[in-house]
């Protein structure tokens, strides 16, 4: 009877050894030593955890050119946080390629050496947003949540978790946490020509914005900063080339010389966007640099 016994509690133990492995388990903290960028990853099991970004893309604020007064907004708000003085959550958008990720890049590059990290999350990751929280609250670093290229649908879950955080649950904001998150679209929720019919006219002539509206403009309003980014004109575009084509080893003349080419690339690709730019110049020393 012993043996029995023994035998199904061994049985018992082992059935919970195997439930416990597929249960999400509790978001432990990385060894912050390791880089100064890291990636949240939930994997199929559920589980989540911050992998570190081993080989983060150098990039300057110098090198950005012709976002001049969106440098100065983002680089401000970062300074503030960096130095324990109040700063926003900042929303980032506008037109693809204009810089948007590359600005956040840069500010970590200049902010690091004071303490500033960054932790990427996927947007069908946001629900866990209060998880990464409670695992960096009361660290000296401050850290910025990034999120790139959000939108949402209706109903998404991961639009109520972002939402709570920046302004609304009953949980106090984390002093050493912000958000940057950056999206092509302002509201961040398709708008519909319907829904329109919900704004409500006054006698006075005044004109107010239904509940739906007002619902898919809550959470850009819960950023405290909103910066805009625009297409680059010729010229602009023209100046971001020669600033990549420099800072790659090309002279003043073979930066004269690409102009021609710049266009008709930029023509094909259908956009001048600072990525477009950047392109072109890695094509351009690429095939210079081609040996006999």
């Amino acid at each position: 009877m012993d043996s029995m016994v023994s035998k199904l509690i061994d049985r018992l133990d082992g059935l919970i050894t195997r439930i416990e492995t597929v249960l999400p388990q509790p978001l432990s903290a990385p060894d912050w030593s390791q880089s100064i960028a890291w990636r949240y990853r939930k994997r199929s099991s559920g589980h989540g955890s911050l992998e570190p970004v081993r080989h983060v893309a150098a990039m300057a604020l110098a090198d950005l050119k012709e976002i001049d007064q969106q440098k100065e907004k983002i680089e401000r708000n970062t300074r503030q946080f960096v130095e324990g003085r109040p700063a926003n959550n900042v929303l980032l958008t506008g037109a693809r390629g204009t810089g948007k990720s590359s600005l956040i890049r840069a500010c970590l590059h200049t902010y690091a050496a004071q303490g500033l990290r960054l932790i990427e999350v996927d947007k069908g990751d946001l629900i866990d947003l209060p998880d990464i929280v409670e695992v960096v609250a009361g660290l000296p670093e401050k850290f910025i949540i990034y999120c790139d290229d959000i939108s949402f649908e209706e109903g998404d879950g991961s639009y109520k978790a972002l939402k709570s955080m920046l302004d609304g649950s009953v949980a106090a904001n984390t002093p050493n946490v912000l958000v940057y998150a950056t999206s092509n679209r302002r509201h961040l929720l398709p708008e519909y020509m319907k829904e329109n019919l919900s704004y409500q006219h006054t006698e006075d002539g005044e004109v107010h914005p239904g509940e739906v509206i007002e619902e898919k403009i809550s959470l850009s309003e819960r950023f405290g900063l909103w910066v805009s980014f625009y297409p680059f004109s010729q010229d602009e575009y023209l100046t971001i080339v020669a600033q990549w084509l420099s800072s790659l080893g090309a002279s003043a003349q073979e930066i004269a010389a690409a102009r021609p080419e710049a266009l008709v690339w930029a023509l094909e690709r259908g956009s001048r966007s600072g990525r477009v730019a950047y392109q072109f110049a890695r094509d351009f020393i690429g095939r210079r640099a081609q040996p006999a």
